[in-house]
Parts: structure tokens; sequence; C-alpha cells
């Protein structure tokens, strides 16, 4: 389901990651732990293509990432950052723009169909005329994950305070 082997980076200081390496078979998810500047956000952000790795491959479900564009990576991997950058939206159309990578320039209405689900789901109804900047800082996270929800990936890349999250998720709307 997503395969990570031999990924390396650096910045200018040196290297962070070397040698990492990891499986996700379907329904299995991975935790990484571990104090502030050891490369947690830097790997998710690889993972994602966000940073380009000086080596490796990553691989979800027999797909090479790297190789991809990003409106195509992006319909394969969600990524919920620890800090988002906020401008004057409303939480509603925060989440629509998790759908930009399957509805182009073109809004249909399966597009509503999904982010109203998924604002029902995670109880957001109350936030969603809301803008964003505006949100505390919990709130803005859930409409973050509500965005990168609506994207429908296979994999959610999660990262909060000392920990990155990796998940399968399966769509059901």
């Amino acid at each position: 389901m997503m395969d990570v082997d031999n990924l390396e980076f650096g910045y200018k200081s040196g290297n962070v990651l070397k040698d990492i390496g990891f499986e996700l078979k379907h329904g299995e998810f991975l935790a990484i732990l571990g104090p502030n500047r050891v490369g947690k956000t830097t790997l998710l952000r690889c993972i994602n293509n966000i940073l380009s790795p000086k080596k490796g491959t990553i691989e979800v479900e027999g797909e090479e990432i790297l190789s991809m564009k990003n409106e195509e990576i992006a319909r394969r991997l969600g990524y919920v950052p620890q800090r988002s950058k906020v401008g004057r939206l409303t939480a509603f159309d925060a989440i629509l723009l998790g759908r930009k990578p399957h509805m182009g320039f073109n809004i249909k209405k399966q597009d509503f169909r999904i982010v109203n689900y998924v604002i029902k789901k995670l109880e957001l109804k109350e936030l969603s005329l809301r803008h964003i900047d505006e949100l505390s800082g919990g709130e803005l996270q859930k409409v973050m994950f509500a965005r990168a929800l609506v994207q429908e990936p296979k994999v959610l890349l999660l990262m909060s305070l000392q920990v990155a999250l990796i998940l399968k998720i399966s769509w059901r709307y």
C-alpha cells in the first residue's frame, strides 16, 4: 500500500533523514515520535514531495509519488501540517479547496456533497461560515483535517506537536 525506501534528505546544515524506509499495508498506521528537530515534519514533507529528497523512493499502491505532478499527489496523499497559513476564507471555502485536485476549475454537485458530508461528520457546521483567521488553533486544525479528508486521499499525513501519523483511509460516501 505504501512503501518508502532509502529516503535521504538534508538541509545546508547537514542530513536530517538518512536511509529511511518502511512499508505500510492496508489497515496499518505509523506513528513517528520524537523531540523537536529530529525530522518528523521533514519526513512528511518529503513523502508529500513538498521537499525533494536527495534519494530514495516513495510508492503508494505501487505508484511512485516523486515523479507525479502535485495534483496527482494530492489525490493520493492528504497532508495536515502542524501549522497552517490562514487567509480571509470561510471554513467552508477552506475545506472546499481540498477538492481542487478533483474539480479543476468547475465545482460540481459531488464536490459540495463531499464537503457537506465531512462537515457534518466532523461536527463543523457551526464553524463553516466563520473566517479561518478568527478560529482557535484547535478549530483551525479540525478545518485543515476536513480539507485533507475531502481530497479523498489513499493516505493521510498528520502532524501535531511531537507526533507524525501516516494513516491509510477508506472512503464511503
